[in-house]
């Protein structure tokens, strides 16, 4: 894929792994929220609909955790869990 393409918030979340189920992604983001940073600027957002793209910073919540991470590619589909790995970065560890 390349640099312009997206791909909705909540499936990405789900083929990232973070979440079991895509509807489950789905009731996250419109229940908790999510933060989104492209291009210096930050905003939130509960919109599972949210177009994502590589390079995009995504912060959200996860129990009593909070997950930073920088969006390396969007993937094709849910596969394994190291093919899930390769699409995000971490920016910064759990507290």
């Amino acid at each position: 894929m390349n640099d312009t393409a997206s791909v909705r918030l909540d499936i990405w979340l789900w083929r990232a792994r973070f979440f079991k189920t895509r509807g489950l992604a789905t009731d996250h983001v419109k229940r908790k929220g999510i933060r989104i940073s492209r291009g210096g600027q930050t905003r939130r957002s509960d919109k599972p609909g949210l177009a994502i793209s590589v390079g995009d910073v995504v912060t959200f919540g996860r129990g009593e955790h909070i997950k930073t991470i920088e969006i390396l590619a969007l993937g094709e589909r849910r596969g394994p869990a190291e093919e899930a790995q390769a699409l995000y970065q971490l920016v910064e560890n759990d507290l």
